[in-house]
């Protein structure tokens, strides 16, 4: 034992250039939750946001795109999430009941503060949920992340790469 020294040398590592120090990271994954709009009337009346995905991961086939969901759409990812995957998923922002009762002085679930609200939780849980390895081989995330519409009678599957 008293033979062994710890080596303690540096490990020879390259130096690093103004592409490597700027250039693009290796692997990204970037999802942004923006532009709030409140569609219909009366009972119909919803709020869509749109969903801005930037990427270089080779599991996803589009290395940007953009589409428009709603709060429901959010619940569907979750439910099939749960369903058909190992990952824990986390959360969804409350669905705010209080706010949807009659006669409030204010604008319940359409005002803007509980809409910014809203919208920075879906972000938060979009990124958490498709950040995580597992998650990014669902077909259901997939379709959320890059289709124009969500179809909710798919079949689960996972998505192999390239």
């Amino acid at each position: 034992m008293a033979d062994t020294i710890a080596d303690t040398r540096r490990l020879f590592s390259k130096p690093q250039n103004l592409n490597d120090a700027y250039g693009p990271p290796s692997n990204f994954l970037e999802i942004d939750v923006s532009n709030p709009e409140t569609v219909g009337v009366g009972r119909t009346r919803f709020t869509t946001y749109e969903i801005r995905l930037k990427t270089n991961l080779p599991i996803f086939k589009l290395k940007e795109s953009r589409v428009r969901r709603r709060y429901s759409d959010f619940e569907w990812l979750r439910g099939e999430l749960e369903r058909d995957s190992k990952v824990v998923v986390p959360p969804l922002p409350g669905k705010a009941l209080f706010r949807q009762l009659p006669f409030r002085g204010d604008e319940g679930i359409f005002d803007d503060s509980f809409i910014e609200e809203r919208r920075a939780g879906l972000e938060q849980f979009l990124n958490k949920v498709a950040g995580h390895p597992l998650a990014q081989n669902e077909r259901c995330l997939h379709m959320f992340l890059q289709d124009e519409s969500v179809d909710k009678t798919y079949t689960p599957s996972k998505i192999r790469q390239a």
